[in-house]
């Protein structure tokens, strides 16, 4: 995860992530977000799939999202850290 390269829908890397993984990621970005005002309690992994991607129940966004915006609190933490 690299916030200054983020990871498109389609990429193949994360082609690979269960429902499971993905209820981890909702989880951390939750709890990484909740500082920020990010909430979502009814985010969770969801069971639809568009074109092989596992989507996020997020307005059905696809993971990917939830995977780019942890990379951005992640960098904007990190160099908070440094301030």
């Amino acid at each position: 995860m690299n916030a200054l390269h983020p990871i498109h829908p389609a990429d193949p890397a994360i082609h690979h992530l269960t429902a499971p993984q993905l209820t981890e990621l909702v989880v951390e970005l939750r709890t990484e977000g909740r500082e920020f005002g990010l909430l979502w309690p009814s985010a969770t992994s969801g069971e639809q799939i568009l074109d092989g991607r596992v989507l996020v129940s997020l307005g059905n966004v696809p993971a990917s999202t939830v995977i780019n915006l942890l990379a951005l609190l992640r960098e904007f933490k990190r160099h908070r850290g440094r301030a």
